[in-house]
């Protein structure tokens, strides 16, 4: 087997890069695939009621980016959908990001401004600095209470660790607003692919010169193939056969249900933040894809230390590990790293669009 670009892993960071290769620059491409199918974790397919699921939780689409927005436009249609989380308290329902909403119903109050918002926190938060990490950052905008309500045990969930042992950009992604805007982004582009994520990849690697290779480790092939340079997207770590140890990551079990009503919950997204059930969050994916069906297809999220790895756990360790590989990664002059695991970065699937992009930019100009 033969190509110029061998590239490891068709999540979007892979693909993206194949097509563009594959279409601009008219090379051959052969992308090695260890799971069963294309689209990644965004993967996508209709299950036994005719819902269709996300296998690998729900994956929204939301960009500022126009040029990301019109890039993955050529291989899909769309439907409007602002995405809408609440979170459970109780047995009532609270809007996050925290808003104005969220306040007044909390904790009974009649706020009406965003100057009144913000007096609000101003007056409960608590000063920290510096910013060292996740609590830091929350508690310094509103203070203990909202943090022990919304954050605390979610994160533990969902981590595995106190917010006190996670970089501060862990938690610092969730915005907190002073206004009453429910909708979970805000960015100018938020859609759904009319016929899914798994189409936009057929779509997007349909091309005659790319090749692809399922359910194959990469390293049981390597040395079968000859290319001129590789695109690697898979964990970083296991490149380099753990040589310096392994980084964490968690991972999510995911139990589906389906239920013969309408609706579930009151949106696609409810999010359980406090101690007493195991699992994180529900998604109910109709409400997604805005499906007509008298059944309604739901999964509970689990997060676990073990399993494919979904999420870098951004700790001072860890950062201190993947500069060690990341330095012995610089040293190949024909590998190329892209994406959340090959990069060890949180990235959303916007911005793994985007960074592909940009590579292929400086791929294109003989700079990388």
């Amino acid at each position: 087997m033969k190509c110029d670009y061998l590239i490891v892993g068709a999540g979007f960071a892979g693909s993206v890069l194949a097509e563009r290769i594959a279409s601009q620059l008219n090379k051959k491409v052969i992308i090695v695939e260890k799971r069963k199918h294309i689209a990644g974790n965004a993967y996508d397919e209709y299950d036994e009621y005719g819902i269709l699921v996300h296998r690998y939780g729900p994956h929204i689409f939301h960009t500022n980016s126009k040029e990301v927005f019109d890039y993955l436009s050529q291989f899909t249609e769309w439907i409007p959908y602002e995405h809408k989380v609440l979170a459970k308290i109780g047995d009532e329902y609270y809007p996050i990001p925290i808003n104005r909403i969220t306040l007044n119903k909390l904790y009974n109050l009649d706020l009406k401004t965003d100057e009144e918002v913000a007096a609000f926190y101003e007056k409960v938060r608590e000063r920290r600095y510096p910013i060292k990490n996740s609590e830091d950052i929350i508690v310094n905008q509103v203070g203990l209470d909202l943090f022990e309500k919304f954050f605390r045990h979610y994160t533990k969930k969902q981590w595995n660790l106190e917010p006190r042992e996670l970089s501060p950009s862990v938690c610092g992604r969730i915005p907190v607003r002073t206004n009453d805007d429910c909708r979970y982004f805000t960015d100018k582009y938020q859609f759904m692919p009319k016929e899914g994520y798994t189409k936009i990849f057929e779509k997007m690697l349909s091309h005659k010169n790319i090749e692809i290779v399922l359910n194959t480790d990469y390293k049981k092939v390597v040395n079968e193939i000859k290319y001129d340079k590789m695109i690697y997207t898979g964990p970083i770590d296991y490149f380099f056969d753990y040589k310096y140890g392994r980084l964490s990551y968690r991972s999510i079990n995911f139990i589906y249900k389906n239920f013969k009503v309408e609706s579930y919950q009151p949106v696609s997204v409810v999010n359980y933040v406090e101690p007493g059930t195991d699992f994180t969050r529900v998604t109910e994916y109709k409400k997604i894809t805005s499906q007509d069906s008298d059944f309604t297809t739901v999964s509970f999220e689990y997060s676990v230390k073990d399993g494919d790895p979904y999420y870098p756990i951004i700790t001072d360790s860890n950062m201190e590990l993947f500069k060690k590989y990341n330095q012995e990664a610089n040293k190949i002059d024909n590998l190329i790293l892209c994406g959340r695991l090959a990069e060890f970065k949180y990235y959303d699937m916007h911005h793994v669009i985007a960074r592909s992009l940009k590579i292929f930019e400086l791929l294109s100009k003989n700079l990388i």
